[in-house]
């Protein structure tokens, strides 16, 4: 077998592979997205992946019989919240890291990267009666304040970036007469796109998709998010029974996988850039 042959043979493979995990990555997502369309008996008694029978019935029992505007302008407002937070903290512990000369500065960075060794789990305890006492509870301010202090993951993934950039654009900047500011959000910024639309990507999936912290911070209906929503809003008793709508919740389910592939297939190109960039130095 010549090598043009062999090569052809294991593209061929490795293409069958790629469509394998492709199938199994897709197949809970397209049962998902094809449940919402489904009535809750069939839901429950058949096996088929596709409806039988398609109605809209849940998604209009979602938008008439809950409260779903609130819920996605909760959700929105944690998102956006944590992320801006995120850009702009992690972002400006970042530079004087990866771009300035101190006393202590790699024992700081050695430091933020340890405490990423700490689950965030563990700290939802303290932090839960830290919060109370400062009347918090029960608010979104309990995840969107912590995002404006840097988190480290965030922080080092800056750094990393910002040290791929020529230490000679710093000096020609500072020579026309430009401050550390001025550096920062006039050279720096422009020019590390990728790395910004990279952690906003990251950031906005994970708060869309969060359930851990809402649980534990939200006791009421007033800033109640759509992961909270899918385990409490979309269910109903029939009878002396109580019964889980799982038909309206692949409906709600279907809804929210709407925006984050939204935000992946806007932000992909400077996704991928980011990432391949971000470890060069």
């Amino acid at each position: 077998m010549g090598i043009k042959s062999r090569k052809r043979s294991e593209e061929i493979v490795l293409y069958i592979i790629k469509v394998i995990v492709a199938v199994i990555m897709f197949t809970p997502i397209v049962w998902i997205v094809t449940g919402g369309f489904k009535t809750l008996t069939e839901f429950t008694t058949s096996g088929s992946i596709i409806p039988e029978k398609a109605t809209l019935e849940n998604f209009r029992y979602i938008f008439v019989n809950s409260d779903i505007w609130k819920y996605l302008r909760n959700t929105f407002i944690l998102m956006f919240g944590t992320t801006l937070g995120t850009l702009v903290s992690s972002s400006l512990v970042a530079y004087p890291l990866a771009r300035m000369e101190f006393r202590g500065k790699n024992l700081v960075f050695g430091i933020i990267i340890a405490t990423m060794m700490i689950p965030n789990i563990a700290l939802i305890i303290p932090q839960y009666i830290m919060f109370g006492k400062i009347g918090w509870l029960d608010s979104l301010l309990p995840m969107i304040v912590p995002a404006w202090f840097a988190y480290p993951y965030n922080t080092f993934l800056f750094r990393q970036f910002f040290r791929t950039i020529p230490r000679e654009l710093d000096e020609a900047a500072i020579i026309d007469g430009c401050s550390r500011p001025q550096l920062f959000f006039k050279v720096l910024v422009p020019l590390t796109k990728p790395i910004y639309a990279t952690i906003a990507v990251l950031s906005c999936v994970f708060w869309w998709n969060e359930l851990t912290q809402p649980v534990f911070y939200i006791n009421s209906d007033r800033w109640r998010t759509m992961t909270i929503a899918l385990m409490t809003s979309y269910m109903y008793t029939g009878g002396n029974t109580f019964v889980i709508n799982w038909a309206s919740i692949m409906a709600a389910a279907t809804l929210m996988i709407i925006p984050p592939m939204i935000l992946y297939f806007c932000g992909s190109k400077y996704l991928v850039g980011g990432i391949k960039t971000t470890g060069l130095k």
